[in-house]
């Protein structure tokens, strides 16, 4: 990759803590809207707006920390804990689950290995920085593959065991007919795979014309020029789009086959539903 030296008239306005006291004013009105609707979201927008909060604060004063103290070991060992944390998320959203810990897995493996896969494609072959690993590059790029990848498994499994285990009695009948396990539940592992790509999809069919994507509005306010903006959102829609279909075809093919035994029989008592 190319490096420019960008010629940045615009100056950065820095944001105070009044500024952010009053970008809450925002989730308080949302809390009052809720209360008086009787939704009843008041407390979860509450503690939701305290946790990105704390998260956010967080992340920046390690980040800080990093980008002054470069190290493959710390770089690796904030990663492998960025993936563990939204290998918790995928289950934690699931309504059905497989059980002894096989829903963790599957989702945290195939998120692992799409997003690892895709972040080290950009970092060694597409952006090349010296080092490779800088956390400037790196940790922003995998959270931001992490993220959605975690949206798209999220969602992906949590309809294939959904649909499993509203349809069992019809899978039940396919399987009596001679069809194979895979292939008795075959439209519900396409409908999965498709119903996780929903987001990325409309992501990328409503960029630049009925939405600007976080990144590059961020890069555009703090002073980046546009063209220079769009080309890294351009990079990071493609990583995105190819870490989360991967991820998801892989996390729902490893836990359809989870659902039957070696006998192909279908196994309900392995999904357990969210109480």
């Amino acid at each position: 990759m190319e490096t420019v030296n960008l010629s940045i008239n615009q100056t950065l306005v820095q944001l105070s803590l009044s500024d952010l006291a009053l970008a809450a004013l925002v989730i308080l009105l949302l809390m009052l809207f809720s209360y008086g609707s009787g939704a009843g979201l008041e407390r979860k927008i509450f503690f939701s707006a305290i946790r990105a909060t704390l998260q956010l604060l967080l992340i920046g004063l390690l980040l800080h920390s990093l980008f002054e103290h470069s190290n493959l070991l710390w770089v690796t060992l904030l990663s492998t804990v960025m993936v563990l944390l939204a290998g918790r998320e995928i289950q934690a959203r699931q309504q059905y689950r497989l059980r002894g810990g096989w829903g963790y897995f599957s989702g945290t493996v195939a998120m692992f290995l799409s997003s690892m896969v895709t972040a080290l494609f950009a970092l060694l072959i597409i952006i090349q920085h010296d080092p490779w690993y800088h956390p400037q590059y790196a940790i922003p790029l995998l959270g931001m593959l992490l993220g959605n990848t975690m949206n798209g498994i999220s969602l992906g499994m949590d309809r294939l065991t959904s649909a499993i285990w509203q349809q069992r009695r019809i899978i039940e009948a396919r399987l009596a007919l001679g069809e194979p396990s895979q292939t008795a539940i075959r439209p519900l592992r396409d409908e999965a795979i498709r119903t996780g790509m929903i987001p990325i999809l409309n992501a990328m069919a409503a960029a630049g014309v009925i939405s600007l994507p976080g990144m590059m509005t961020g890069q555009i306010l703090s002073g980046t020029p546009p063209i220079e903006a769009v080309k890294y959102q351009i990079l990071i829609l493609f990583l995105i789009a190819g870490g989360t279909g991967l991820g998801v075809m892989a996390a729902v093919s490893i836990s359809s086959r989870r659902f039957f035994d070696t006998r192909e029989r279908l196994r309900t008592e392995r999904i357990e539903p969210l109480k």
